[in-house]
């Protein structure tokens, strides 16, 4: 598939029928380690929950109602980065941006990611709205990690229409 054409395609989903399975979530991982990062330090992480158990744990306990309905049936990844690593040196921040740049690599790679999914056929939702708490000691989560997003991935019981996006010209200055 075109790269453009694949961009277009993705979706949100919120519904699943099947969670991805364990050898592409290996393959979709694998695609979404190669998106840049500060200095190449590569300071996100990724939590994957495939267990019915422990996806039933973490739906019920560390998500919303409604995120719990619209990840059901699909496997979950918790996206993570290690703080005061990415844009600092020698535990100063480089900027004002600070820490904002390892949200800024794992934002990178959790794209690279959903996109990955999507080349395989499968359908994803990333959710911000959680409990970081519980998620932290659900999955034993090391206290220097910022807990971002869970990611719903699975086959899609239905695919939601494209959604209006705004001109470029109002997002965008060509100077």
């Amino acid at each position: 598939m075109e790269f453009v054409d694949l961009i277009q395609m993705r979706r949100s989903v919120r519904s699943y029928r099947a969670p991805a399975i364990h050898d592409d979530l290996v393959i979709m991982l694998t695609a979404a380690q190669q998106a840049p990062s500060w200095k190449n330090l590569q300071a996100s992480r990724c939590y994957v929950v495939e267990s019915p158990e422990a996806l039933e744990a973490l739906r019920s306990q560390a998500l919303p109602a409604f995120n719990q309905n619209s990840s059901a049936g699909a496997a979950l990844v918790v996206t993570t980065y290690v703080r005061d690593v990415v844009g600092f040196t020698a535990g100063k921040p480089d900027n004002e941006v600070g820490n904002g740049w390892g949200a800024y690599d794992l934002g990178l790679r959790d794209a690279y990611l959903v996109l990955a999914a999507a080349d395989l056929g499968y359908d994803t939702l990333i959710m911000g709205i959680r409990d970081a708490d519980v998620i932290r000691r659900q999955l034993n989560i090391p206290e220097n990690e910022e807990i971002m997003s869970v990611i719903a991935v699975g086959k899609g019981s239905k695919a939601p229409a494209p959604r209006a996006r705004k001109p470029l010209g109002e997002v965008t200055r060509f100077i």
